[in-house]
């Protein structure tokens, strides 16, 4: 058993808020998929759904459906674990300031694995964290889960180099979410030789539509996927790592086809977004966003406005260095293609997630084995981008946080 000294001394000289959990006194490894962890997180989801503030928040509500106790055994049986593994220690978790229930999945992943936590969370003022926090804070009250109690520490303060200093001098594995720039600064921050990180850096994610699937499908079935669609991209306004940016149309050699089929899509995504609240910054940088576009490009693309509520460039030569292509709050690329391995160059490791419809998943993973490509870590159908779990952005995540206890 590790013990985790300093910390309140460091604590009376720095604004670190504890939201859930205490400072962390021990630290004491478990099994993967503890029995009591598992109990733990089936009791927090049926909480969460029932909870009047919770159910306002339907990133709360997804976070409650995946922590189910049927999920957590699903999702135990699929990675079938089948080596002695223990948690590596503890933990220190980085989470986003654009996704608010993010720290409640990493934490969820650290406990899973086994391990102590401790989640710096943003400073912004999320509602969905406390509601979180709240409930986890009820849990607690139970001496039954004194050990999860023990290993959590929902934390939160202003950068403050000497905090993550200490959190990261004391870690076993360090965990950053947020992108390039956050990576680079938090890695000032020495960690002990034997612990791990695991980054999740800036990623670029896209679509790829199939033309006659969209023309065969019913309104009905239409606005399923346009709601979908506004699903992955306008509820993180178009900020999330796995929302795509652009759409790739795979053609039947139709013009008329293909621009009937466009068409349809766009107008029933933007009959989705009007339940969207398009504050008048957002206007203002959307269309920011559109100028610097055409300066980029040199207007090489045609505009397609529907209302303020979207706008669709349609590049008129094949983009390059799509990852540079980005909307936001409702402004996309589209391009044509004839054949799925016309995209291939266009394949960096920056590309995380291909969003597709009407097109064979499995297709685009032998198109990603067969032509060596470093790029494209999910396929997920359209309304599903944002589905975050235990594999990602080629992690497995489980495995990632636990230690082999190898015999022979």
């Amino acid at each position: 058993m590790q013990r985790l000294g300093g910390a309140a001394i460091l604590m009376k000289n720095a604004e670190v808020i504890y939201l859930s959990g205490d400072e962390i006194s021990r630290i004491k490894p478990l099994e993967p998929f503890n029995d009591t962890v598992c109990e733990f997180f089936a009791e927090l989801s049926k909480r969460l759904q029932k909870d009047r503030e919770a159910l306002n928040y339907p990133d709360v509500l997804s976070f409650a459906f995946y922590c189910r106790k049927g999920n957590i055994a699903k999702i135990k049986q699929q990675l079938n674990i089948q080596e002695l593994r223990i948690g590596k220690g503890l933990i220190f978790h980085i989470a986003p300031s654009n996704v608010p229930v993010n720290f409640a999945f990493t934490y969820l992943f650290g406990m899973l694995a086994g391990n102590a936590n401790v989640v710096r969370v943003s400073t912004k003022d999320f509602p969905q964290v406390k509601i979180i926090c709240r409930v986890m804070n009820e849990l607690f009250q139970n001496e039954k889960y004194d050990i999860i109690k023990e290993h959590t520490a929902i934390i939160q303060y202003a950068h403050n180099k000497e905090v993550t200093d200490f959190f990261s001098s004391k870690a076993d594995i360090r965990v950053i979410w947020g992108g390039d720039s956050t990576i680079n600064e938090i890695r000032k921050s020495p960690i002990p030789s034997r612990c791990t990180e695991v980054t999740f850096a800036d990623r670029y994610s896209f679509g790829i539509f199939d033309v006659n699937t969209i023309l065969n499908e019913s309104e009905e079935d239409l606005k399923k996927i346009a709601d979908g669609f506004y699903n992955d991209t306008y509820l993180m306004d178009q900020n999330a790592c796995s929302t795509p940016h652009m759409i790739f149309w795979r053609s039947n050699g139709s013009t008329t086809d293909f621009l009937n089929a466009q068409e349809r899509f766009w107008k029933a995504v933007n009959s989705s977004a009007k339940k969207y609240d398009l504050a008048d910054i957002k206007v203002s940088d959307k269309y920011v966003a559109l100028c610097k576009a055409a300066i980029d490009l040199k207007a090489d693309f045609e505009v397609t406005t529907y209302d303020n509520l979207l706008y669709v460039l349609s590049l008129k030569n094949a983009p390059m260095q799509i990852e540079q292509l980005r909307g936001k709050y409702g402004m996309f690329y589209q391009w044509e293609i004839h054949d799925l391995e016309e995209i291939c160059p266009l394949i960096t490791n920056t590309v995380q997630t291909c969003v597709v419809h009407g097109i064979n998943k499995a297709d685009i993973g032998r198109m990603i084995v067969k032509n060596n490509l470093t790029g494209i870590d999910r396929i997920v159908p359209v309304g599903h981008s944002l589905d975050i779990g235990v594999i990602w952005d080629g992690y497995d995540l489980i495995r990632q946080f636990t230690r082999i206890v190898h015999t022979f």
